[in-house]
């Protein structure tokens, strides 16, 4: 089954339901899944990838292979 198909059977499944306490999880679980990832960082976490960032924009980058080259 394709995933329009799979789409289009968990909607009639739903509408189907009369379980109020269920309704409200699967909405729950949905509003979970469309979170961002880089909502689960720590501040110190985002700061960091805030400061790399910075760094690209001034041009202070490595490449890939020159980075392998000083990895142990």
């Amino acid at each position: 089954m394709d995933i329009q198909a799979e789409k289009i059977e968990l909607a009639k499944m739903i509408l189907d339901l009369e379980d109020s306490k269920l309704i409200k999880k699967l909405r729950r679980l949905v509003t979970k899944e469309k979170k961002d990832f880089y909502d689960e960082f720590t501040e110190e976490q985002k700061l960091e990838i805030q400061y790399g960032l910075e760094q690209l924009d001034r041009g202070e980058r490595i490449s890939w292979e020159d980075l392998k080259k000083k990895l142990p």
